[in-house]
């Protein structure tokens, strides 16, 4: 007897793979955009906050 329903196989190793997949790359598309987006130029911001600092007291 030929089942009338087709058996849902890999289906789930799919989603898993899928979900998986997808949950990576966004993770690591999220963490270059905070990494370049918003870390280094804070880093760049303090880094000539503090040159200046230095050059005011050294010119003192």
């Amino acid at each position: 007897m030929v089942p009338r329903i087709a058996p849902i196989t890999g289906k789930v190793r799919r989603a898993i793979i899928f979900d998986i997949s997808l949950g990576l790359g966004l993770g690591i598309a999220g963490g270059y955009a905070f990494w370049y987006g918003a870390h280094v130029p804070g880093i760049k911001r303090n880094e000539i906050y503090y040159a200046k600092l230095a050059a005011e007291a050294k010119a003192e």
